[in-house]
Parts: structure tokens; C-alpha cells; sequence
């Protein structure tokens, strides 16, 4: 199993980014895919979850109306959309997997990770 995540950069407040999760090893109609964050001295915070049943996506409030994910099975690629950036956005951003079900904005269950990828939001 393996998941590379990229997409991140610097964008100014009110921009947009699109990130992309491409997996390997493992069929995407089958497990949930999660994006998490996390900014230096806290805790990684699961942003975005899609689940592998039935590919319904689930938000954390601090991104409810504003990130979008979405998943392509072709192309074994998760994608987060994320509009009208602000800076408290900056995080480096990592997508992860594990089982079939979100529980909330995060996979029930997680045991893999991707690389991160850095975000930064500039005021």
C-alpha cells in the first residue's frame, strides 16, 4: 500500500488548491480515504474523509463549505479541492488509509500514511 500526496504550495487568502492522492496497492472503492493536517506543535487533524463503500465524503467543521473531496477509482486518485483558502489553512496536509468506513472527517481506521504535502496561505 502506498499513497503519494501532492498539489500543496503557496497561495494567497481567498485562492484555491487542489491536492492529489494517488494510490497504489489497494482498490479505492473499497477503503476511505482521509486528508489530515497538521501545523508544528499540534495535534494532526483529520480533515476530509471519503468513504470506500460508497464514496460519500465527510468534513470537519473548520472546512464544511469550502473543501471538496472527490476520488477518480481509474486513476486510483483522491482529490481535495480547496477554495477560499485562509491562512489558518497553512498546515502540511497528508492523506491516509486504512479501512472502509469514515468515522467523522477521518478514517475509522488508519495504518497508512502518505508523504505530506506543505500548504501555505499567505494573509
Amino acid at each position: 500500500v502506498q499513497l503519494q500526496a501532492s498539489g500543496g504550495g503557496l497561495v494567497h487568502a481567498g485562492g484555491s488548491l487542489r491536492l492529489s492522492c494517488a494510490a497504489s496497492g489497494f482498490t479505492l472503492d473499497y477503503y476511505a480515504i482521509g486528508w489530515f493536517r497538521q501545523v508544528p506543535g499540534k495535534e494532526r487533524e483529520g480533515v476530509s474523509c471519503i468513504s470506500g463503500v460508497d464514496g460519500r465524503s465527510f468534513y470537519s467543521d473548520s472546512v464544511k463549505g469550502r473543501f471538496t473531496s472527490s476520488r477518480d477509482i481509474a486513476k486510483s486518485t483522491v482529490y481535495l479541492q480547496m477554495n477560499s483558502l485562509k491562512p489558518e489553512d497553512t498546515a502540511v496536509y497528508y492523506c491516509a488509509t486504512g479501512g472502509f468506513y469514515c468515522s467523522g472527517s477521518r478514517p475509522q481506521v488508519v495504518d497508512h500514511w502518505g508523504q505530506g504535502t506543505l500548504v501555505t496561505v499567505s494573509s
